[in-house]
């Protein structure tokens, strides 16, 4: 269900600045200037999707983290709206591209053009050379084009053809994909499982927001968004993110609760040590994102699901017995006890 149309709509800045344009700008007054536009990003996606705040938080807490961020749902909740909205507000180089059974590998990376009047070749960038790659119904291509976004996801790079290519910074993917029982999917590899900082679930609205969004759709035409954050900005308050304090004991927790994924009985692959590392990044985020500059215990148990769900493979025990990943990630947390 698409919530609302959406388009892009180029504009100058509209985050608030400092009135006086002749005063210092002192660091504290940088911070507030990118905690203002990161407010007005969360409200342009909130007008976007009803309904949906801890979705769009997680969404804003994977951008954050600086990591590529993987939306599974099934089809018409909006999934492909989210992740469009999110572009769009951010003044960044957007590039959309359709997964289909028939894509090639060279349609994302791009190729090497044979010109016939001198007989040269002229490399063509493909669409992965932007900022922001949205990867719509990912897993519908091949397990071979899917890998294609591989290195890119994990060095902000590609080679092609021999040639090493540096992708801008920030570099990331916003990636939608159905359930893997659908028709016509391939499920991802568990190596670019293992790339994505977080997986989400939309999911259906409740009764009252769906007949809000009925009578919204009816009256209302396409919603125009309006970039509310530079790319340069982005990447400062990534850069903000990571002095986010963390004490000893909260990694020891986040460490200890990994390992046991890693000796889970139902569990033939657990977390690997890039997925603790993303998952302290996130839990750094959550923390910023609640305006702390300090996590907490309960940071890192919210985070847990959305990071390390998706990096696990069940045994065959597991699914026969119709237990999920998440049922798994959640029974270890109950098992820690909280740090003091």
């Amino acid at each position: 269900m698409e919530y609302s149309a959406i388009t892009g709509k180029p504009s100058e800045r509209d985050i608030p600045r400092p009135q006086h344009p002749a005063s210092p700008v002192t660091p504290d007054t940088e911070v507030a200037v990118l905690k203002a536009g990161l407010a007005r990003l969360k409200q342009n996606l909130a007008g976007i999707i009803r309904g949906k705040e801890d979705t769009i938080e997680i969404l804003l807490i994977g951008l954050l983290a600086g990591g590529s961020i993987l939306m599974e749902d099934v089809p018409g909740v909006g999934k492909t709206t989210l992740a469009k909205a999110l572009a769009l507000s951010l003044d960044a180089d957007f590039r959309r591209v359709q997964f289909t059974p028939d894509l090639l590998p060279s349609d994302i990376l791009g190729a090497s053009i044979y010109n016939p009047v001198d007989g040269s070749f002229t490399f063509k960038k493909g669409p992965i050379f932007s900022s922001i790659l949205l990867a719509d119904e990912i897993n519908r291509a091949s397990p071979r084009t899917q890998s294609a976004l591989l290195e890119a996801m994990s060095e902000g790079q590609a080679t092609i053809e021999g040639v090493r290519y540096r992708l801008p910074h920030p570099f990331f993917v916003l990636a939608t994909q159905n359930p893997v029982d659908f028709h016509g999917t391939y499920p991802l590899p568990e190596a670019q499982l293992d790339r994505f900082l977080v997986q989400l679930k939309v999911g259906y609205p409740d009764r009252k927001m769906e007949i809000e969004i009925l009578y919204d759709r009816a009256t209302t035409g396409d919603v125009e968004i309006e970039p509310v954050l530079t790319m340069a900005q982005v990447a400062a308050l990534q850069a903000d993110v990571r002095r986010v304090k963390v004490e000893r004991s909260i990694a020891e927790y986040l460490v200890d609760l990994v390992a046991r994924t890693r000796q889970h009985p139902l569990l033939k692959l657990g977390v690997s040590p890039r997925g603790s590392l993303m998952f302290f990044r996130a839990v750094q985020a959550c923390a910023y994102i609640s305006e702390r500059n300090y996590v907490l215990p309960d940071d890192v148990q919210r985070m847990a699901g959305c990071v390390l769900a998706h990096r696990l493979v069940l045994t065959p025990k597991a699914r026969y017995g119709s237990i999920t990943k998440e049922q798994i990630i959640e029974e270890i947390v109950k098992q820690f006890p909280v740090p003091a």
